[in-house]
């Protein structure tokens, strides 16, 4: 087993990023801190380090360290490595602003049609 892992690849291993350059972007960007310090993609992870991910402008997502990889699990064995302490006001956020930032379609309808597409475009333009 790993002594230390770098920001990037611990999180993509643990699932928070989808790929391991968004999680070096978002650590390059200013967006991921550890103990409340902003980070670059190099600095190792320790064991309890809590890191704070913004996902979007309204969404921080809060992690603990409980254990070091280096290579991507499945979602099952997260637990093992990662502690999610995300409060519920902030995951109530998100919730919201994927309701909102999402197009509800009844199942079995099809795709829309290029009007229905203009007037959906139109509404999310506002």
């Amino acid at each position: 087993m790993e002594e230390s892992v770098r920001i990037d690849k611990w999180l993509w291993a643990v699932r928070v990023f989808k790929t391991r350059s968004m999680a070096s972007d978002a650590c390059r960007a200013g967006k991921v801190k550890i103990d409340g310090q902003e980070v670059k993609p190099s600095r190792d992870v320790k064991i309890n380090d809590t890191i704070t991910v913004r996902i979007n402008p309204q969404f921080a997502k809060t992690v603990v360290v409980l254990g070091f990889l280096t290579n991507r699990v499945a979602a099952k064995l997260v637990p093992q490595f990662a502690n999610d302490i995300t409060p519920p006001e902030e995951l109530e956020k998100l919730r919201l602003y994927n309701e909102m930032n999402a197009e509800k379609r009844d199942r079995g309808i099809g795709r829309p049609t290029k009007k229905e597409r203009r007037m959906i475009d139109k509404l999310k333009e506002f």
